[in-house]
């Protein structure tokens, strides 16, 4: 004859016997270690993520450049302010047949915060300029609001 605690339920546990587990206390260590660990690590992240936002604005005015130098080799001058940087996707009235496009293949994106790159012929340091207003999408700013202008 079986004793009873040597019956074994549905569960597979041995009747009599308590199913193991983790007692609260240690659920809330371990809760607590892991937001001391979230609490180290997200501002270093988020600081890394503004990093490479300007990044990848830097080297889309760098394609913008290489993609404008073209446009000047084919066309013989670079975009007025008006055609702007639509121009190198959609062939503007002024270039005529010189024009060998498009310069870009999928259009003139936003930059990294969604707002528009600005174009201005001629620039003030060069014969034209590319702006992105940075983060807070208005001129002038430090770090991350900074403004991001082509060489």
């Amino acid at each position: 004859m079986k004793q009873e605690s040597d019956v074994v339920t549905k569960c597979g546990v041995k009747a009599g016997r308590a199913a193991g587990g983790f007692t609260l206390l240690e659920l809330l260590v371990v809760i607590v270690i892991i937001g001391l660990l979230a609490a180290y690590v997200g501002p270093k992240y988020f600081a890394q993520l503004g990093k490479s936002e300007v990044t990848i604005a830097k080297a889309q005015i760098e394609a913008f450049e290489k993609s404008l130098d073209t446009f000047r080799l084919d066309v013989g001058r670079y975009p007025t302010t008006e055609e702007g940087l639509n121009s190198l996707v959609t062939a503007p009235a002024s270039a005529g047949a010189k024009w060998n496009g498009p310069y870009l293949k999928k259009g003139v994106p936003p930059d990294p915060w969604g707002h528009p790159y600005q174009y201005k012929a001629p620039g003030s340091k060069s014969e034209f300029e590319i702006i992105s207003l940075g983060r807070d999408g208005q001129p002038g700013g430090s770090g991350e609001d900074a403004d991001i202008v082509s060489q």
